[in-house]
């Protein structure tokens, strides 16, 4: 019996932890460059006397979908779309190096080249400051060269582009980290200018994860009543034995 109780509790536990992921991947179908969560869940045998046919439900994590999102031109100059597995350089709020698809980019008063969620970009020599009175144009290769009022080009930067050979880790700020410390710059790395990546979330093929979740911690919430029930059955039976 107890054994029942337990089992139903691991698999509700897990329905209810895949409802999060998804509920969060839902949220972010609109935001830039989201790359979706993924969860998956393994079944791990029962160890013991009589208990072999029993499995209790525990997560293992796959990372995210690297699937590219859809492209939408929007003809900004700041805006940049990642091409391929390329990413695009930050310095997070704790300082460390970090890696992003979200290519909506602005310049700060001070005129340091910034995302439009505050964090500075990162150029193969350090953050890119953008001169005061200058338009700033970014090249298909992430070279930043600012338009002078009288249409002198002066170059001023170079996006660090980074094609990592496996999967990034997530952080707890939606940053993308390397396993390895800091990556370097690919040479081969592309962007497309006056666009962004979309989220790559697909809103229907969640909804319906979401419901097909619900439905099965509906089932293990029933497991767990049916052990309640057998529980009370098997008392009483004693009580009216004994």
């Amino acid at each position: 019996m107890d054994r029942m109780i337990y089992l139903g509790m691991s698999g509700a536990k897990m329905d209810m932890q895949r409802q999060e992921v998804l509920a969060n991947n839902l949220a972010n179908v609109s935001t830039t460059g989201f790359r979706a969560e993924l969860q998956a869940i393994r079944a791990v045998p029962v160890r013991g006397d009589g208990a072999s046919t029993r499995v209790y439900s525990l997560e293992t994590t796959v990372g995210y979908d690297d699937a590219a999102g859809s492209i939408t031109v929007t003809g900004q100059p700041l805006d940049v779309a990642m091409q391929g597995k390329s990413w695009l350089t930050v310095s997070a709020l704790d300082g460390t190096e970090a890696y992003t698809r979200f290519g909506a980019l602005t310049v700060a008063a001070d005129g340091t080249l910034m995302t439009q969620n505050g964090l500075p970009v990162m150029g193969d020599g350090g953050p890119i400051n953008i001169p005061a009175n200058t338009q700033p144009t970014i090249a298909e290769d992430g070279t930043i060269t600012a338009r002078q009022s009288n249409g002198k080009m002066t170059q001023v930067g170079k996006l660090k582009l980074v094609t990592p050979e496996g999967k990034l880790n997530r952080g707890d700020d939606g940053l993308f980290r390397s396993p390895d410390g800091d990556l370097s710059a690919d040479p081969n790395a592309r962007l497309q200018d006056g666009a962004l990546e979309g989220s790559n979330v697909n809103p229907i093929e969640t909804m319906i994860s979401m419901i097909a979740a619900g439905r099965q911690f509906e089932t293990q919430m029933k497991l767990l009543q049916t052990a309640e029930s057998n529980e009370k059955s098997a008392s009483q039976l004693l009580s009216t034995n004994g």
